[in-house]
């Protein structure tokens, strides 16, 4: 498992869409699951 699917498994958690969580860093938009990240449901289970 990467950080990215962790990423996505802790905001799937939450409540948040995790490609609609977007930051500005420098001049650039990012998400915190990059373009990556998968919700893994065996760490949910």
């Amino acid at each position: 498992m990467h950080i990215h699917d962790l990423h996505a498994a802790l905001l799937h958690l939450m409540g948040i869409d995790r490609e609609h969580l977007i930051y500005r860093y420098s001049v650039r938009d990012l998400r915190l699951t990059d373009v990556h990240g998968n919700i893994v449901k065996e760490i949910i289970a």
